[in-house]
């Protein structure tokens, strides 16, 4: 059950896990399966724990005022999913989290995270994420206030194809900060070219 992580810090960092640190790894975190729609995390509710996504895909959102859901995240196997803030400062979360469909996580809860931090490979891998994390949310920004709803697709189709597949159109277009209706033209525009 393990596997998937150890793979997933091996490939991100240059240090390899030893059987010492996979050892530990074994012991803090902790396997956890959630139902479709059932909630990881709840607006309001401090996030204790950052989860790796072993089976299934989760979506980070919040909701207005009016009652509209405001896509922040989708996420997939191979991912990790939680509210940072709320993670690292230990504040309520602005968010909800829940399961897009059956879902397998390993959870690392925060009060661990002082000893696995001391593994040199997932220090290197939380560096390399964090990294990738960080331009990830700069490039959905720039995409997001500066193309087209054409083009916010364009680049979705090229960079997460998976998520085409994934999610419906209605989580598509509120991650994407369109209509389900725009998205609907696109698509169509799309597949007749």
């Amino acid at each position: 059950m393990l596997e998937p992580l150890i793979e997933y810090i091996n490939q991100r960092a240059q240090t390899h896990l030893s059987t010492s640190d996979i050892a530990l790894l074994r012991e803090v975190m902790v396997f956890k399966r959630y139902k479709k729609k059932q909630f990881l995390l709840q607006d309001g509710d401090v996030c204790k724990n950052l989860s790796f996504i072993l089976k299934g895909a989760t979506r980070q959102y919040s909701v207005d005022e009016k009652g509209n859901e405001h896509i922040m995240a989708l996420c997939i196997e191979g991912w990790w999913t939680g509210d940072r803030e709320s993670y690292f400062r230990s504040v309520p979360s602005v968010y909800n989290i829940d399961a897009w469909e059956e879902t397998e996580v390993l959870m690392l809860p925060k009060t661990e995270l002082p000893r696995v931090s001391n593994i040199p490979a997932f220090a290197e891998m939380r560096m390399t994420l964090d990294e990738n994390y960080s331009i990830a949310a700069q490039k959905r920004v720039l995409v997001s206030i500066s193309h087209s709803a054409e083009k916010r697709f364009e680049e979705l189709a090229k960079t997460y194809p998976e998520f085409l597949q994934r999610f419906p159109q209605h989580i598509v277009a509120s991650y994407l900060g369109i209509t389900k209706e725009t998205l609907s033209r696109i698509r169509s525009q799309a597949a007749r070219k």
